[in-house]
């Protein structure tokens, strides 16, 4: 009876445990997407301001955090965006290294791993400009130096025409997703009504697209630096998007993909809300 008694106990200290890491974990992944919702909106915002032509800020992940410190409480929100980040690091990490089961193929994991990775150099950056040091390069000026690098390595020419292309397939993939809806699967949508499921998948579809037509967009000017080894051509997320306003169309293309950014993080808010961590 007391090995029974003692068996139970240690069973039910596990499962308080389980529970205690999901809802860590569950708060960790929502943090981390109202952090990304609050960052593309403001990229969004700054980048119709320099459609219209009333602001000379970057439209980058910096302008978004240089705007933000100017506000009342800057350094606060600034802080509170660190921990979303960090918090968006350790659930993608989490989902690497501790999810299992056969809907989590190896594929998964390893992209899982990628994404934790990258936000984790997200909140370094964020922490370093929070600190004081956001003085530094542009996101623009560092793709050309990180191009330039490369360039001199051997090989480095098809080096970064793969990434190039590697970022204009993602772009492709993120866009087409997007489209055929595929995020819906990841939304708790049974707990939405008909019409925020409507808003939800509108957002969705419009800033998935948008996202990722920036991202092809980042890789093509990637790839042409490549051809031409030429590391100027390369450009960052602001230079990509000041390109939309020199095609044809004028700057009511980068109005297009600057709403479609403002949708994107308004669906990571939904993301916070409704996703299924």
């Amino acid at each position: 009876m007391t090995s029974s008694n003692t068996q139970g106990r240690g069973r039910a200290a596990k499962s308080a445990a389980r529970t205690t890491q999901n809802e860590t974990l569950t708060a960790a992944g929502r943090a981390g997407f109202a952090a990304r919702g609050i960052v593309y909106v403001l990229i969004g915002l700054l980048s119709v301001r320099i459609a219209v032509g009333s602001g000379s800020g970057q439209a980058d992940r910096q302008g978004a955090l240089r705007e933000i410190a100017a506000q009342p409480f800057g350094k606060v929100m600034l802080w509170a965006l660190v921990v979303g980040f960090g918090a968006m690091a350790l659930w993608r990490a989490a989902r690497a290294v501790l999810t299992r089961g056969p809907q989590r193929k190896a594929s998964s994991r390893v992209l899982d791993g990628g994404r934790a990775v990258f936000y984790g150099f997200v909140c370094w950056g964020t922490a370093t400009y929070a600190a004081g040091g956001g003085q530094g390069s542009s996101g623009n000026a560092k793709s050309q130096d990180w191009t330039a690098s490369a360039l001199k390595l051997s090989y480095g020419q098809v080096l970064v025409g793969a990434a190039g292309c590697l970022l204009i397939g993602i772009g492709a993939v993120l866009a087409v997703r997007a489209a055929m809806r595929r995020f819906l699967k990841q939304l708790d949508t049974g707990s939405m009504s008909h019409r925020t499921r409507q808003i939800v998948t509108a957002l969705g579809v419009g800033g998935g697209v948008a996202r990722g037509v920036v991202f092809a967009a980042a890789g093509i000017f990637i790839l042409v630096a490549a051809v031409r080894f030429d590391p100027h051509e390369a450009k960052g997320m602001d230079a990509t998007l000041r390109s939309f306003a020199q095609t044809p169309v004028g700057p009511w293309l980068l109005v297009a993909v600057a709403i479609g950014l403002i949708l994107f993080g308004a669906f990571s808010f939904a993301s916070a809300r409704w996703r299924r961590l």
